[in-house]
């Protein structure tokens, strides 16, 4: 299932089966505090601080594969990707080079943001992030698209990933 997100003006589409087709890790070259990678209650794979993150700081930058749109929309018929949109022409696709920031999950409620800075996503902390809690990012799939249920469990819960009308 492929479906667009959205997160601080820009575009991704994620698919959510077949937890084997992507090896789940960290590359601590991108990574500018203590993550680690474990199950989640969200979704298959979560990425939690290893220690305690300050407000508005980068955690992870989102990397991959730079490819063209066209690329984009092919891939994005395979039954699981990461793709999300740097601008009108680029899409980075996390599942080829990833740095492991495709597994920070959606979360109604969340701790993280996404920024585009000079062709670069960065992933940055919105509030305090304890040691031991999940990164969570909105991601903002737009309403007209194909619904996903949202199994955030934040107490404003929208239900779906998708933002409402």
């Amino acid at each position: 299932m492929a479906v667009k997100k959205k997160s601080s003006g820009q575009s991704a589409s994620i698919a959510i089966e077949d937890p084997a087709a992507h090896e789940p890790k960290l590359d601590p070259r991108h990574c500018k505090f203590r993550l680690r990678l474990a199950p989640s209650a969200i979704h298959r794979w979560g990425v939690y601080a290893e220690e305690r993150i300050p407000p508005y700081r980068k955690i992870i930058e989102y990397t991959g594969e730079r490819i063209s749109r066209r690329e984009a929309k092919r891939r994005g018929e395979r039954r699981l990707h990461y793709l999300f949109t740097l601008d009108s022409y680029w899409t980075i696709d996390g599942a080829v080079g990833g740095s492991g920031a495709e597994f920070i999950n959606h979360c109604c409620e969340p701790n993280v943001q996404s920024q585009v800075v000079k062709g670069h996503i960065l992933y940055k902390s919105m509030r305090w992030i304890e040691k031991g809690e999940e990164l969570t990012v909105d991601y903002h799939f737009p309403h007209d698209v194909e619904k996903v249920p949202c199994a955030c469990g934040a107490s404003a819960c929208r239900g779906t990933i998708n933002l409402k009308d």
